[in-house]
């Protein structure tokens, strides 16, 4: 069967591939295997919930607020409990049971890093401190360690932590870039091996995604480029595709464009789909098939939660709603493949 279509095919179009017996989807002028992009349904959180930490109301004043969603189910997101400090830009990472928010702004930018018990209601307890003050920092995890690259004031400085013992970060490594604004949502994409990071400043906007082993200290290395050079976009994962989502790119400032790529091979990213609106400084949490994301702005303050279905190019849905409008904030989750 000829990979592409001999007629004009709608992006996210899924057929059985008479051929090879399986299952397609189609996706920037080819079909792709649904097979090697289906997550492990067995990876998924049962009820796995999303939280969505922090954020300002789009004048000065912060918020010490957590939200939480389950993330299978759209609806309304509901009051978890409070930060240790009101604060925004501040990344988010989490593992099955422990969701970390890293720095960010409280004016000025600290390094204190607070840490919930994901499945309990409660307010935030002090975890410890990055290797130094920032904000708009990268946060991505496996399910023991946690890692920080990038930020503002421009750094290319990678820590990380064993997210179940409470401490201080340690140095792992370089960003092959200084990174003055990483994705606003602070969030970055990881595989259960591999962590990315991309985009930013200084301006003009990167477009380079880089990668780590998360297991191994050292340096990242050059991964591949997103579709256009992009700043404050919100991310999310399966264990084996990363969504980049909205955020600020050179044309609207304001995007609803969604790439992806596939985490285990270099290359670059393609078009995925659209947002139900434009998007920046926003924030994903995933449980390895959807993406939820609070937009952020669009391009005002908003409380609008859209969500994707990983496995299957397409646009985004409607989900709920955050408890109050804000933006900057961060977003976790315990069901990702990882965020």
């Amino acid at each position: 069967m000829s990979n592409k279509p001999p007629i004009e095919v709608p992006q996210g179009a899924i057929r059985l591939n008479t051929d090879s017996q399986k299952l397609e989807f189609y996706a920037q002028d080819r079909w792709y295997e649904m097979a090697t992009d289906t997550p492990n349904l067995s990876t998924r959180q049962t009820n796995g919930r999303g939280l969505f930490m922090g954020g300002h109301d789009g004048s000065a004043n912060r918020t010490d607020r957590i939200d939480f969603i389950t993330i299978a189910t759209a609806g309304g997101a509901v009051d978890f409990g409070d930060l240790t400090q009101a604060r925004s830009a501040a990344a988010a990472i989490a593992s099955n049971t422990r969701g970390l928010l890293l720095g960010g702004t409280v004016s000025p930018t600290v390094n204190i890093v607070d840490y919930v018990t994901i499945s309990i209601t409660s307010s935030a307890l002090d975890f410890g401190d990055l290797t130094s003050e920032r904000h708009w920092t990268q946060g991505c995890s496996s399910q023991t360690r946690g890692i920080a690259a990038g930020g503002h004031p421009g750094q290319n400085t990678i820590d990380f932590c064993t997210i179940a013992t409470t401490g201080d970060f340690q140095d792992f490594g370089d960003l092959t870039y200084k990174s003055n604004v990483a994705v606003a949502a602070n969030s970055a994409n990881n595989s259960p091996t591999r962590g990315f990071f991309g985009g930013g400043t200084p301006s003009p906007y990167i477009n380079s995604i880089d990668f780590i082993t998360i297991a191994t200290l050292g340096n990242s290395q050059e991964f591949g480029d997103s579709t256009t050079q992009i700043a404050r976009e919100a991310r999310g994962s399966s264990t084996t595709r990363a969504l980049l989502i909205g955020g600020t790119r050179p044309e609207p400032s304001s995007s609803t464009i969604i790439d992806y790529f596939q985490m285990s091979t270099l290359g670059n990213a393609i078009d995925f789909g659209d947002s139900t609106a434009s998007n920046s400084n926003s924030a994903g949490s995933s449980d390895c098939i959807r993406v939820a994301f609070a937009h952020g702005n669009n391009p005002s303050n908003t409380d609008k939660i859209d969500y994707i279905n990983i496995s299957t190019g397409g646009n985004a849905f409607d989900f709920g709603n955050l408890s109050t409008a804000r933006n900057h904030l961060g977003g976790t989750s315990n069901g990702h493949g990882g965020l």
